[in-house]
């Protein structure tokens, strides 16, 4: 039987091994609560407040409501027009979001698998989109869409913002599947070749099956980043019909100062965070598939 000094350091090394990942998973937990909490309670202030009064609000803010005012959020739905601005919102978002996913997803897997001249210089014009301050090409932008007749009334003014919505989120959306196209193994597109599929085919039947998971996390990044856009649409669309959700919360936020309706204007903040709220619980395990490939290597 060995001896406390015969015993081989490794051995002696385990609970001490243990014992820091105990205190680290500890710590862990505790900074996780501390960061939900500060998450969670100002969302749940804001839906409490919503079925509030304005004066509950001012004499009672941290309070429960005394009754659930449902009337808020159909003076936020027809008065403050909320529901004209979502429905703006859902057509900019929606149309751009297809359109941005679908020239990514082509043009990441032509620079990922495919080998031309300029193909690097391609690849790294887009991803210095990425470090390039959108606030520096709102103004040129604005005058470009000018000129082509995008910017003002009627329906082409939200085309207008749905170019600068995809040209804003393309870069993104080309580095992200840039890697996750690199990492599908060669083998399968080779097998496909070797069955007579043609580039397109191999694409679209083979490749970005394979690729679901990332193009999906993509998508909900780039969901959430549009939804909450509030520069781009602020400088190039000016039809007030054409408003989009951040642009109407903003301007009903202003109206507050010769209105009193806190109540209306905490109902249009639930109904704006509805959404985004919705898309996340119902794709986070895609999120969570999205980090790694569709395949192992």
């Amino acid at each position: 039987m060995n001896s406390p000094s015969q015993t081989p350091p490794a051995a002696r090394a385990k609970p001490a091994v243990r014992g820091a990942d105990r205190a680290f998973a500890i710590i862990a937990h505790v900074v996780l609560g501390i960061w939900a909490l500060l998450v969670l309670l100002p969302l749940l202030w804001m839906i409490f407040t919503s079925f509030k009064s304005s004066q509950e609000i001012l004499t009672s803010p941290f309070g429960l409501p005394e009754t659930l005012r449902l009337d808020n959020y159909a003076r936020a739905w027809r008065e403050a027009q909320i529901g004209d601005y979502l429905w703006n919102t859902v057509i900019v978002v929606g149309v751009s979001l297809v359109l941005v996913m679908a020239l990514g997803a082509m043009c990441s897997y032509v620079l990922a698998r495919f080998r031309f001249p300029g193909n690097r210089i391609i690849y790294y014009s887009l991803i210095a989109g990425l470090t390039f301050p959108i606030f520096l090409a709102v103004i040129p932008l604005f005058f470009v869409l000018n000129g082509m007749g995008l910017i003002g009334k009627g329906p082409m003014g939200l085309v207008g913002v749905i170019l600068a919505y995809v040209a804003f989120a393309l870069p993104f959306t080309v580095f992200f599947l840039y890697a996750f196209f690199r990492s599908l193994p060669e083998e399968i597109s080779e097998a496909a070749a070797i069955d007579g599929a043609g580039d397109f085919r191999t694409f679209f039947q083979v490749m970005l099956p394979m690729a679901w998971p990332g193009i999906v996390s993509v998508a909900i990044f780039n969901f959430l980043g549009l939804w909450n856009q509030y520069l781009l649409p602020l400088v190039l669309n000016t039809d007030r019909n054409n408003y989009v959700l951040a642009q109407g919360l903003v301007n009903l936020q202003a109206q507050q100062g010769y209105r009193t309706d806190w109540g209306g204007m905490f109902a249009s903040v639930v109904i704006t965070v509805i959404p985004v709220l919705v898309v996340y619980v119902l794709c986070q395990r895609q999120i969570q598939a999205g980090v790694s490939p569709g395949t192992d290597k």
